[in-house]
């Protein structure tokens, strides 16, 4: 398998190199040049499989023949040692939780994938790898966890600061060996931006700098995986299914529309975002106009720019009428994320988180279009992770998960900084 950069068809490298670059030199985000659908006796007997037979099935052609069978097949197993339990939580409303991994996020599963194909590769290599990856909250702690202890690779996490919460900033700032953390003065956009100058950057080269950011295929394209295991849960009810992703950076529907490409029969995509309206805006005006992100109570989908966007565009050449056919796009307020949580609360003893909740709205208004379609929202955090928003809501105490718990207790370590030349300064070091 080929990737080539979106700033550049001509450009072009293998599964390796994409994951090592991250981003093209002409900081263009790769994609695959072939997209093969699976054949439609996979489908008809997917109930039958295991969740590691099916990703094998998704990932193998865009991984090719770069990691032997056995050694994806491994990588695929360790990524997915938790569950994925479609939650019916009303009439044809399911709740897909993606919050029973190591660090109770769906980033689990793009950075224990990334972080084991990385160690694949570095088996028998020296060489050290600086994997740089911004945050606006689940990300950094996923893949501080993925990769902890890796050998040969140094993870460093941006993130902006007094914007993630109190259990977020702990995932990333407590597990010290090659896990650092800065913490950024300004919002996820700079810290995003800082990371892709950093790959640019001549001076830096001798760093081997990678990412982490769903910007990496190797963080974004496994994200797909559990999009096939809400279909396989879900198939049984016979009718189309909706799928609403609480949306930030956009990597995680991207993912699903990846699955699509490839035969899975999803037949409408909602991408449900919060104040930070960028797509609604340009489904509405037909104009790409980002803006500075503004800081909400869903704060991992903080992002008034998203880098995977491009992505989706690109599965759909461009064409707008044909991108409308499948994908929606739907902006909530704080106000309306609270309200949703506690009328789901109230209505099912469902607690959801607030992204879990811009998904429910956002589902909530296309099924009135297409009342006949079952529809999935993906709760993609566990609510303890925004317990200063979810118990004051709902009047209760949230139990700590045992996950939660063993990072309570540790002293948070990060290093401030204001810019780049603050961020250059920091890699720089010896």
């Amino acid at each position: 398998m080929q990737y080539y950069s979106l700033n550049n068809k001509s450009h072009k490298v293998n599964f390796q190199k994409a994951i090592v670059e991250g981003l093209a030199p002409d900081r263009g985000l790769y994609f695959p040049e072939t997209i093969t659908p699976l054949s439609d006796s996979f489908f008809a007997n997917i109930e039958k499989l295991t969740h590691e037979e099916i990703a094998y099935e998704a990932i193998k052609q865009f991984v090719g023949d770069e990691i032997p069978e056995t050694e994806l097949k491994r990588i695929i197993n360790e990524t997915l040692c938790f569950d994925f339990p479609c939650i019916q939580v009303e009439d044809n409303m399911f709740s897909l939780e993606l919050f029973h991994g190591p660090t109770m996020a769906f980033k689990d599963v793009g950075a224990r994938f990334m972080s084991r194909c990385l160690g694949y590769f570095n088996r028998n290599d020296d060489k050290h790898v600086t994997v740089l990856v911004a945050t606006s909250g689940d990300t950094g702690g996923a893949v501080a966890s993925g990769f902890l202890g890796e050998k040969g690779v140094e993870v460093i996490i941006l993130y902006p600061s007094g914007k993630v919460s109190d259990i977020q900033e702990r995932q990333l700032t407590t597990l010290g060996r090659n896990i650092k953390a800065l913490q950024v003065d300004g919002v996820f956009d700079d810290c995003q931006d800082m990371v892709k100058k950093a790959f640019l950057d001549e001076s830096l080269k001798r760093k081997n700098l990678t990412s982490a950011n769903s910007i990496n295929i190797a963080r974004w394209l496994p994200q797909m995986f559990y999009i096939f295991f809400a279909y396989q849960q879900l198939k049984k009810h016979n009718k189309p299914i909706i799928l609403s992703c609480p949306s930030g950076n956009f990597g995680n529907i991207c993912a699903g529309i990846i699955a699509k490409k490839i035969g899975l029969p999803i037949a409408h995509f909602v991408a449900s975002t919060n104040a930070n309206d960028t797509v609604p805006r340009f489904l509405e005006e037909g104009i790409y106009d980002p803006k500075p992100s503004v800081a909400t109570i869903s704060n991992a989908m903080d992002v008034g720019n998203p880098s995977n966007f491009i992505r989706i565009q690109e599965l759909y050449n461009n064409d707008l009428n044909e991108f409308e056919k499948d994908f929606s796009s739907y902006s909530f307020t704080d106000t309306e994320t609270e309200i949703a949580i506690k009328d789901i609360y109230k209505q099912t003893k469902y607690i959801a988180e607030p992204h879990g909740a811009v998904g429910y709205l956002g589902l909530k208004k296309e099924m009135v279009k297409q009342p006949n379609s079952v529809g999935v929202f993906l709760e993609t955090a566990h609510p303890i992770k925004f317990l200063d928003t979810v118990e004051p809501l709902l009047n209760l105490k949230l139990p700590i998960p045992t996950q939660i718990e063993s990072v309570l207790g540790k002293e948070k370590v990060s290093t401030r900084i204001k810019g780049y030349e603050e961020f250059k300064t920091f890699l720089d070091k010896p």
